[in-house]
């Protein structure tokens, strides 16, 4: 069974791992942000106040981030494994997530922490663009569309979000780097983490993955 983290900066390409990994375990990918852009997208109360701390670059608040975990893994799809795609994001997140799994009887199994170094990640965030209909994550340097300005997949408006401008971008990383990165020594300490270079292709670094899965 594979419980799992994935994490690392913003621009590590956590989503798009997690997308490949989902379809070789035949696991759901449990994203937060996937979660809050559903609740942005049809403006509840939740939407609206993520949305304000998503622009300024800013973590969404912890209890309100736990208390969708909780309830997404009680889920049936969850029972025989999952990744989490940007939870735990803070020490407090990751002693609550503990909690959570005692309660359920569950461990993880590994979790696995994406390095790349800044220049890197500022250049993949702020190329990133998402299509404004289906959702579909493009990178104009890595995995630019076929048409300039419309998704491949359903030919919708792609366009830069707010927060991927460069200022957002230093200021989600230095956000990052003060509250997730103590991340590393909390799982470490767990014996739980597995360091993997997130350079690359996201297909080279989804072959550095797997092995380490199996």
């Amino acid at each position: 069974m594979n419980r799992l983290i994935l994490f690392g900066p913003p621009g590590s390409g956590k989503g798009t791992e997690a997308g490949m990994l989902i379809k070789d375990f035949d696991i759901p990918q449990i994203s937060t942000g996937d979660i809050f852009r559903k609740n942005i997208s049809e403006g509840t109360e939740l939407g609206i106040k993520a949305k304000e701390y998503m622009n300024r670059g800013d973590l969404v608040p912890d209890d309100v981030v736990t208390e969708l975990v909780v309830d997404r893994l009680a889920e049936d799809d969850a029972k025989e494994g999952y990744i989490l795609d940007g939870y735990p994001r803070t020490i407090n997140q990751a002693e609550s997530l503990n909690g959570i799994l005692a309660d359920l009887s569950e461990q993880l199994d590994h979790v696995i922490y994406l390095r790349c170094d800044r220049e890197l990640l500022l250049q993949r965030l702020t190329s990133r663009r998402i299509c404004e209909k289906c959702g579909k994550v493009y990178n104009t340097i890595t995995m630019p569309m076929k048409q300039e300005g419309l998704c491949d997949i359903c030919g919708g408006t792609v366009s830069q979000r707010k927060d991927d401008s460069y200022e957002t971008a230093v200021k989600r990383l230095e956000v990052y780097e003060k509250q997730t990165m103590p991340l590393i020594e909390f799982y470490k300490k767990e014996g739980l983490l597995l360091e993997v270079d997130g350079s690359g292709t996201a297909e080279v670094v989804h072959d550095r993955i797997k092995p380490l899965l199996i």
